[in-house]
């Protein structure tokens, strides 16, 4: 078995694989100053942004989930790659030749790897691809054709054909080097009697990720005789594929989402395609599954502006029950957005690649155009079953909405639903806020009995650790970001420096992380991820990524005076707190009954104090 990779060629990945560049593929990066970038975090739900990554040094830290380290931890952590993997991968992408040194290697993982993975659906594509030209496929252009897509539109979305022989994917794998594991983990080959193609005989979607890799197929059914009836079939959940995180498009959609802050979300693959093609360019899509919390959290990654997300996301739905219900249901999720949400209905209930078909691609743009705030396309469906010339149908639609309007956990936003409803069933708006009022207090109906719970026995716990941005740690925590920044300018002032100084259990982890790799005087480009990997917990991981790409309170680079002010300041706090310390023994010791101790707890402090004043010196310049 090869053996481990070799570390100038781990570093030579690390230093071409710009950390900026990488975590820009999955999340919309914005200039916070002082060298930094900032995003909303991928790794967490938040809104507004905490995720920083300081390219100078290679890092990111998130301040509010507090994950963070280097290019390969990044990966390792939104992929769910080893770390082998993760060099491989970036190898791969920058050009870097990979040696090995001799002698048997770590064991690998079970299973193929994400990078075989992602090759084989690479492979799969451009096959289904050239087979879309094939005479067996003229029922596949045929199809794309009445839809209005031609060769072009079927090249840029990478549109294929999967051949109906039930082996011809499978053969064309095998000579391309991959393994049947592999093609059965990668969910492009069955196990049955034996190995099948999983797609036969349908038109094929390839579906991409955001960084552009292909990692799974939706798959349509063309043929009549086709013996499953399934429309749409998609790729199975596999180590590469959960359709839950999986938007289709976000590959293209991605620049446009994040320049112009919109995203549009349509109900299929030619949606997407009847979009782009007619301009709305960020148009995404579902695969096989409804709009969820997960495909959410996706968005929101390219939607962050500065310090808060301020665009829109329009979801296109049929004007049928099924598009209500739909529509009714991201409603209730909606504070998963702080974008304002829309709907747009296109007229007959057409989908857009019928209406850019039928009506053209300004069709399509105005459908987009006009669109209505969603919560008002939901409590519209609910007063339009009513009759609102009836007093009692009145107050049972008041009252129905009211519950609605309730159920809305962004409560800053519940005076103006109350309003739009007020004016929609035409009461009094103090009416609607009673009845709302009274919805919010009506408790939740439970059916399932209570029981008497034993109370275990509460063991005594740790208290818990201060914050680490209590104004009492503020100056440990400037100093270790000098040290983990400019060790090239701390390195003399530096010296001084011991565990002692760092009263915060953590910011003692992050320094004795620092000595345990030879201080200051030993950093190297990579020396802070080398201080990350020596840190005892991961609180004090977490510490070191955060205070390594927090910018220093100082803007700009820090002189000799801002290091002096900081290290030296913080040394003459930790002398304080011994002067204090002696004066208490020394109240305590008898100088008649023991002379020598007392003498020599006396000297002690003289001398303390003499070092307290060098120290301030020191630290103002002197």
């Amino acid at each position: 078995m090869a053996g481990r990779i070799k570390d100038e060629d781990i570093a030579e990945v690390r230093e071409k694989a710009k950390i900026d560049d990488v975590v820009s593929s999955y999340v919309t990066l914005r200039n916070a100053g002082s060298g930094s970038m900032k995003g909303l975090c991928p790794f967490h739900d938040e809104k507004s942004p905490s995720f920083h990554v300081t390219p100078s040094r290679g890092f990111f830290h998130c301040f509010g989930c507090q994950e963070g380290g280097d290019v390969f931890d990044f990966l390792m952590k939104i992929d769910g790659l080893t770390f082998t993997e993760t060099v491989e991968r970036l190898a791969e992408k920058y050009g870097v030749q990979l040696r090995r040194e001799d002698g048997d290697g770590p064991t690998k993982p079970r299973g193929p790897n994400r990078s075989r993975l992602v090759d084989a659906h690479r492979h799969a594509q451009e096959f289904y691809a050239d087979a879309l030209g094939s005479p067996d496929a003229l029922v596949a252009r045929q199809f794309l054709d009445q839809r209005g897509f031609d060769r072009d539109a079927a090249t840029l979305f990478g549109v294929g054909f999967s051949p109906r022989g039930g082996e011809d994917l499978l053969r064309h794998l095998r000579t391309k080097g991959f393994n049947d594991e592999e093609l059965v983990v990668a969910g492009l080959v069955g196990r049955g009697r034996g190995l099948y193609d999983k797609f036969r005989g349908r038109l094929m979607w390839p579906i991409r990720d955001a960084s552009g890799d292909v990692i799974g197929f939706g798959a349509r059914r063309i043929f009549d005789d086709d013996r499953i009836e399934a429309k749409y079939l998609n790729t199975a959940e596999t180590p590469i594929y959960k359709k839950s995180q999986v938007l289709y498009g976000i590959d293209l959609a991605r620049k446009t989402i994040r320049d112009t802050s919109r995203a549009v979300v349509v109900e299929g693959y030619t949606d997407v395609m009847a979009c782009h093609l007619a301009g709305v360019t960020s148009a995404v899509a579902t695969c096989g599954t409804a709009f969820g919390d997960e495909h959410a959290r996706v968005l929101r990654r390219f939607l962050v502006d500065d310090d808060r997300m301020k665009g829109e996301v329009i979801f296109t739905f049929d004007g049928d029950a099924a598009g209500q219900n739909a529509a009714m249901k991201v409603f209730r999720s909606d504070q998963n957005f702080s974008s304002q949400t829309y709907v747009a209905v296109a007229p007959e209930g057409m989908d857009p690649c019928d209406l850019r078909l039928k009506r053209g691609d300004a069709a399509v743009q105005e459908l987009v155009e006009g669109r209505v705030p969603l919560y008002r396309f939901a409590l519209e469906n609910i007063v339009a079953r009513f009759d609102l010339d009836r007093a009692d149908s009145r107050v049972d639609a008041l009252r129905e909405a009211s519950d609605l309007v309730a159920s809305v956990r962004d409560k800053s936003k519940v005076e103006a639903f109350t309003r739009e409803l007020a004016r929609m069933i035409g009461i009094d708006v103090d009416v609607a806020r009673a009845e709302v009022r009274r919805a919010s207090s009506r408790p939740a109906r439970s059916t399932r009995p209570q029981q008497r719970q034993v109370q275990p026995v509460q063991q005594p716990q740790a208290p818990p650790l201060p914050d680490l941005r209590d104004p009492r740690f503020a100056l440990e925590r400037e100093t270790l970001k000098l040290v983990l920044q400019h060790p090239q300018v701390v390195v003399r002032s530096a010296d001084g420096l011991g565990p002692a100084d760092f009263t915060h259990p953590t910011y003692r982890g992050v320094w004795q992380a620092i000595a345990s790799t030879g201080g200051p005087a030993a950093a190297t480009p990579t020396w802070l991820a080398g201080v990350r990997a020596a840190a005892t917990d991961d609180a004090v991981a977490a510490a070191v990524s955060g205070l390594g790409v927090e910018p220093l309170l100082k803007r700009g680079e820090p002189d000799t005076d801002y290091v002096h002010a900081h290290v030296y300041r913080l040394q003459e706090v930790t002398a304080l707190r011994r002067i204090e310390d002696l004066k208490s023994r020394l109240q305590r010791t008898s100088q008649v009954e023991h002379p020598e101790e007392h003498q020599s707890v006396f000297a002690e402090l003289v001398a303390m104090e003499q070092q307290r004043r060098l120290l301030r010196q020191r630290a103002m310049g002197a």
